[in-house]
Order: structure tokens, then sequence, then C-alpha cells
């Protein structure tokens, strides 16, 4: 699948890549001007004539994918949709579309807990009532604030770390399954011409959830207090830096981490990526693809897979509130060969209901099947409760431990105030 290409605002694999995976509008209550696209009703609910829907999209950069939602949108007979597709800063504009009325009806995104707090999407449950068991516990959890459903997963991204078995195997090294296995065997493939891994041009944010979960740690915990804050939780942030520091690390690439142009090109032996890379992979390397979930800690941990993905909403402020439920359950729970569609020929992702996962035949063999079960076996979600200014600090806290060598119990301790702050002015 052609790579995302990245753009100076807030990119899908920004939304996906932040702190581990945890993905939340970074500017939400941020304003941006311009005209944010909604159009005018020809008519009400209830009314005679068709209501006009829009329904908003980041720009994706797997080809077709644009061509696709047009398709969906022109499919559906019951309102008129208009869909607007964003290149850019897709997070600065949505945030500014939520707090007024000109923003969409229908949205992608991830949610937070802000979006209800604020009033900014509605429940659900009515439209996913009949087919809720069909979802995975995970994708239903992430979306849940207060015991209601307040979207629809769309796609299911997992995040895993690729391999060239021929490299591993000419070295006679087995695919990792502790963290210091990882990183001996980065520091053993790297070269003056290949580099271990590649983990992202940031040195391996991408990682901090990944490793937190492979300790035994969270986010927060089921009562919603910091769950990053242990002994072995700094011991796997420590393990990240020392993955730095011993140089095994691609920096520098012409792309960042969600695009497997480096593994391709030879520049690596490993790469943390998504499954949306398969395609691209197997097309360049063929067979020559391994896949390992990130790897437990130590004997006391468990492999970690972040299970991410893209989820439609409704817009509380949008005046065809039913319309726009009725649209979405139209498409992402009745269509299922749109469904099917969107998941699997345009790069690989998982389709979010179990039936349809089980009969993808793409996703039945090989490399993509091993990461369709290495996701049920060890995926994680996203929590909604984790703000992005929760987001921000832990970010920084990965910052100063892996690039800059900080001390981790510090720089925890630093994360842990900012998190119990917005904690306290959640939940009190």
């Amino acid at each position: 699948m052609p790579a995302h290409v990245p753009n100076p605002g807030l990119s899908r694999r920004d939304l996906l890549k932040r702190t581990g995976g945890l993905a939340a509008l970074a500017a939400f209550t941020a304003a941006c001007g311009g005209n944010t696209g909604r159009p005018s009703s020809t008519g009400g609910e209830g009314g005679g004539a068709k209501v006009n829907l829009s329904q908003w999209y980041h720009q994706y950069g797997e080809t077709g994918t644009k061509e696709a939602a047009l398709k969906y949108a022109k499919a559906y007979t019951d309102s008129n949709i208009a869909v607007q597709w964003t290149p850019g800063d897709y997070g600065s504009k949505l945030s500014a579309g939520l707090l007024s009325n000109k923003g969409p009806d229908v949205f992608e995104s991830q949610l937070n807990i802000g979006m209800v707090k604020g009033n900014q999407v509605v429940p659900l449950d009515d439209i996913i009532a009949d087919v809720k068991d069909d979802f995975q516990p995970g994708d239903l959890a992430t979306n849940t604030v207060d015991g209601k459903v307040y979207g629809i997963r769309m796609i299911v991204d997992p995040q895993v770390i690729y391999y060239k078995k021929s490299l591993l195997d000419k070295a006679g090294i087995k695919p990792p399954e502790t963290i210091d296995d990882l990183i001996a065997a980065a520091k053993e493939l790297t070269t003056n011409k290949v580099k271990g891994i590649f983990v992202g041009n940031d040195g391996g944010l991408a990682m901090g959830g990944p490793s937190l979960w492979s300790s035994g740690g969270s986010y927060l915990t089921e009562d919603n207090k910091p769950g990053f804050t242990g002994d072995r939780a700094a011991q796997a942030f420590s393990k990240l830096h020392q993955l730095y520091a011993d140089k095994s690390v691609l920096l520098g690439a012409p792309t960042d981490w969600w695009d497997p142009s480096a593994i391709n090109q030879g520049l690596v032996a490993m790469q943390w990526i998504g499954m949306w890379a398969v395609p691209g992979m197997q097309k360049v390397l063929g067979d020559d693809i391994g896949v390992i979930p990130f790897p437990k800690l130590d004997a006391e941990g468990q492999p970690a897979v972040y299970s991410g993905g893209w989820t439609q909403f409704v817009s509380a402020k949008s005046p065809n509130i039913d319309a726009a439920k009725k649209y979405i359950k139209w498409l992402w729970i009745d269509k299922e060969d749109f469904q099917e569609d969107w998941s699997l020929n345009y790069g690989f992702h998982i389709p979010p209901r179990k039936s349809l996962a089980a009969k993808a035949a793409k996703l039945q063999s090989g490399v993509a099947a091993e990461t369709v079960k290495l996701t049920q076996d060890y995926g994680h979600t996203d929590n909604p409760a984790w703000t992005p200014k929760m987001g921000t600090a832990f970010a920084d806290m990965l910052t100063n431990i892996i690039r800059k060598g900080a001390d981790p119990a510090a720089e925890i301790a630093k994360a842990e105030k900012t998190v119990n702050t917005e904690l306290t002015r959640l939940f009190g």
C-alpha cells in the first residue's frame, strides 16, 4: 500500500502513534478559521425532502481511499452525503468544527472523554445494539464512556515489529521474545550500512505504550489512577533508552515509522509499523517478512500489540442527528461489503466486526494472519479517559528518558503530577 504522506499538521499516523498509540486530538479545544464545509439542509428530519449530511475524513495516504469514501456516500439514497476530505491539520479543523454549528454531521476520530463531557458526540447504543457482540471487547471499550457507546469502529490498525527473516537467519538470531533480546538483536544486526531497527525518527516514542504494557503496567488503572508509575514501568522505559543509546536505531529516515520505505530499502533489519504496510512490504520483500509483537519485559511480563484504528461518530451539533445515525448504521453496520472493501482493499486492516474478520480471505495466511493472531492475543486499545494533556506529559517523559537519558523515576513523577491534575478535573 502506498504510504501516507506526512503533512505539517496532525496526520493520520501522528494520531495513531501518539504516546504509543493512545490517540486523541492534540488541539482538542483549538480554533481555526475557514469554511468548515457543512452543507445547508434541504429538509429537516421528518420533512419530505432529503437532508444534507456532511461527513468528514482526514486524508488517508492509501491510493483509492478517497474514491471509496465518495462511492459509499453516493450509494446512500436516504440522505445527500457531502464528503469532506481534509489534507493537512485535520485535528485542528475538527476541533473547531465540533465547537460550532458549521462542523460535520458525521466524522472520524478517536474518542476522548472531553468529547463526551463537552457534549460534542451522541450515544450510538441504539444502532449498535443488535451487533454489539460482533465487535471485539477492546473496540467497544475504547468507544465507551459511563456505559454508553459513542462510536462505531471503522478499521483496526495493529502496530507490531516486522523483520527481514533472511537477515536474522544469517546472523543466527531468533525472533526476540524479551526487550533485552530485542536490544541485543538490534545491536548485532547493526552494520555500517544497516541499522538494527527503525522505531520512528523521534527515537521510539511510539513504543512507549507497548513497553508499558509489556511490563504489566497501563496508562490508567481501572479506577482511573496513573498506571505507569511502578518500578517495572521505569525499567521498561529505560530499556527504550538503552536501545537508542546503543545506536542501533535508525534516525533521520526520509519517511517516518508508518511508512515501510526503511525496511523495503534495506536500511534496517526490523521496523515498528502497522499492518497497513504489509501489502507494500510483500511487494518488495516477498515472503522475507516475519512479525513479532512488542516483546515482554521479562518472564513476568507479556508481549504487547497496540490495536489502533479509526471510529465514526455523530456530532451532537448536527441538526439531523437521527439521519446521521441512520447513515452510520447503514455504512458501518449494515453494508458489510463496503466494510470489507474499506479494510482490505487499501492496505491491510482488520475489520472490526468479528464475523467479517473471520472470513477475510486476505488475512487468512502468512504474515497478515500472524498479525491478526497477535492482535487477538495481546492487543491493547485506547482508553478514552486518557486526555491530550496527559498524552503530552507522557510524551515529554518518554522524550527525556529515551533521547536524553533522564532518570526514569524523576520523569515519571513529573508526568504523574500532570495526569493526577487531569484526573481530579475529570473525576473529582
